[in-house]
């Protein structure tokens, strides 16, 4: 193991992780040089150097192209981090010449907007007026495959969805609440107590198959015994059901409770007092282990859990 590390350390050349990258992106050695403005012979040269390195071959070759084997994904997913990292540490250096505040991206699943990400960079903004932030909100599995390439900082979402969860950091920070929604003038009953059965009437507006909130509502049909809408509206935008929802006074539809908090105090929804029988899943800080957050990432990372101790205890 030494003596690879020591091989690595002195023959080891930034442009072989790149070419690394660019083999995963296109399957091919002529498009992966011609993406890397080498010739094809001069690429073929430097994957070699690097396979004899390792001492193990990265790709399966065939006629459909160049597939990452076991080898080359490791390989692949530790290359794309190093060099996210230097890009990084390329950045931050330039935001320190330049007298600015650096630059920190935050995934976040919808739910730890409004609660939780927007005070917390609020806090950060007025310690560093300057700084520059990139917010990305989807699902924790997407935004786990961004943070693995670097384009992220930090996840607030789930590591758990992850085939590899060991390959992060977690930090839980509360339970992500969902709540029934109408239109604020939609005809329901303003009663104390409701079950899905009773909106057998109503119109679903329901979430693409990948996101969590689309299974959810399907366990929770299934606990009531009532049948997945089969003319329902799918979509991943929570602006678009809020807007339907408003027009439309025969939609119904989940949110997570801290969205739909923000909707019913402009009195543009209703949150109908349904019990959820599922569990609520746990969200919380997501980072790469072994990865290097910047001083900023570290300041967002403290003022996240100092939130969530604040929030324990009351």
């Amino acid at each position: 193991m030494k003596s690879t590390l020591d091989t690595l350390t002195g023959r080891l050349r930034m442009k072989q992780l790149q070419l690394l990258i660019a083999l995963d992106e296109h399957q091919s050695l002529h498009q992966a040089a011609a993406a890397m403005a080498m010739t094809q012979s001069a690429a073929s040269k430097s994957l070699q150097e690097l396979e004899g390195m390792l001492e193990a071959p990265l790709f399966e070759r065939s006629r459909r192209g160049m597939r990452p084997n076991a080898f080359g994904h490791c390989v692949i997913r530790h290359a794309r981090q190093l060099v996210a990292d230097l890009s990084a540490m390329c950045e931050e250096v330039a935001g320190i010449r330049a007298g600015s505040g650096g630059r920190v991206a935050v995934g976040v699943i919808m739910g730890a907007v409004p609660d939780v990400l927007v005070p917390a960079l609020e806090q950060l903004r007025q310690a560093h007026p300057d700084l520059a932030l990139e917010i990305i909100e989807d699902t924790s599995l997407r935004l786990l495959g961004q943070l693995d390439d670097g384009h992220l900082d930090l996840v607030l979402g789930r590591s758990l969805v992850s085939d590899e969860p060991g390959k992060y950091r977690y930090h839980p920070l509360g339970d992500e609440q969902v709540s029934v929604v109408v239109g604020h003038a939609h005809p329901a009953p303003r009663a104390r107590t409701m079950d899905f059965a009773d909106l057998a009437g109503y119109r679903w507006i329901t979430y693409t198959g990948h996101m969590p909130m689309h299974a959810l509502l399907q366990r929770e049909l299934d606990h009531a015994g009532v049948s997945f809408p089969a003319n329902a509206i799918s979509t991943s935008s929570a602006l678009i059901t809020v807007a339907m929802l408003q027009r439309d006074a025969g939609l119904v539809s989940l949110l997570p409770a801290s969205v739909a908090a923000l909707f019913v105090r402009q009195k543009m929804l209703r949150i109908l007092p349904v019990h959820l029988q599922s569990r609520q899943q746990t969200f919380g800080i997501v980072t790469r282990r072994g990865g290097a957050l910047s001083a900023s990432a570290r300041q967002l990372v403290a003022i996240l859990k100092a939130q969530a101790g604040k929030a324990a205890e009351v």
